[in-house]
């Protein structure tokens, strides 16, 4: 499909009517992939209520590089980038397409930087564990966007706000990280204990939810004067950045909602949130 096809493949959506949501998504353990519990049904019912997308794409914690890519391929790959999971997680696949024009419209509005068509990666567990109980069937292009782990984040931020525009094309934005994601200080005996945080986990994620509603978009961009634990909460920031794409692309009127918000593990949060 050529760019020109592109604009015709959207050219029919009304602005107005169609600026489409923007997801942050606390994904978690790949196991939400295949189980189905709150975090996943909470997926699941979010793509029942927002509108139906002509495209997702996707800046998941899992792929990160040197410069900026976006995935070009017409079939992309599910990537099982994980281990120590039942086969069964690995046997998965979710064979959405991809959607090459989208690919090379995205490029082109992005002038932060030079965006390279990727024909290797594919869809990694940061996206496909998502979109398949969003999007079971399967039938929406579905396209990642990657995180050039070299930049800061104001870098990550500024260049967000350039797909702006794809919202107003039918394009779903899903950041897929998580707001608190600390796994060397998980307690593993406390997995099954439903909605257990550690004391600093808990006010973390209320910060971060506050600052959030508030719209204070610098506090959350300088994340690490942002609180006294905000170095445990973030020890690194790979599954933090996500979540600066998608409050990048908020908009005058949208709304704010939260769901999916709870703790686990005493030092993940699942916390996820709608923009519009």
């Amino acid at each position: 499909m050529s760019l020109h096809q592109f604009h015709n493949w959207t050219q029919d959506l009304n602005e107005e009517d169609s600026r489409h949501p923007v997801l942050f998504i606390g994904h978690g353990s790949p196991m939400n992939g295949i189980e189905q519990n709150e975090f996943s049904e909470g997926w699941a019912k979010m793509g029942r209520e927002i509108p139906k997308p002509k495209a997702v794409l996707v800046i998941s914690a899992h792929w990160l590089t040197q410069g900026t890519h976006i995935t070009a391929m017409p079939n992309p790959k599910t990537i099982h980038d994980f281990g120590g999971f039942p086969k069964e997680l690995f046997e998965v696949q979710y064979p959405a397409p991809g959607e090459p024009a989208l690919a090379e419209a995205t490029k082109k509005i992005i002038t932060k930087t030079d965006v390279g068509l990727d024909h290797d990666w594919g869809l990694d567990h940061g996206t496909w564990t998502v979109v398949r109980h969003m999007y079971p069937d399967a039938d929406i292009p579905v396209l990642q966007l990657s995180i050039d782990y070299a930049k800061p984040p104001q870098y990550h931020f500024e260049l967000a706000q350039q797909l702006v525009s794809l919202r107003k094309k039918g394009v779903l934005i899903i950041g897929s990280g998580n707001m608190v994601h600390n796994l060397r200080m998980v307690a593993w005996d406390k997995l099954n204990e439903p909605e257990y945080g550690f004391d600093w986990v808990i006010e973390m994620n209320d910060v971060f939810k506050e600052k959030l509603g508030k719209c204070d978009t610098s506090s959350l961009i300088n994340y690490e004067k942002l609180h006294a634990a905000a170095k445990l909460a973030i020890p690194t920031p790979d599954h933090y950045y996500p979540l600066l794409y998608a409050m990048a692309l908020q908009q005058n009127g949208d709304d704010i909602r939260f769901f999916n918000d709870k703790a686990v593990g005493g030092s993940l949060t699942m916390t996820s949130v709608k923009w519009g």
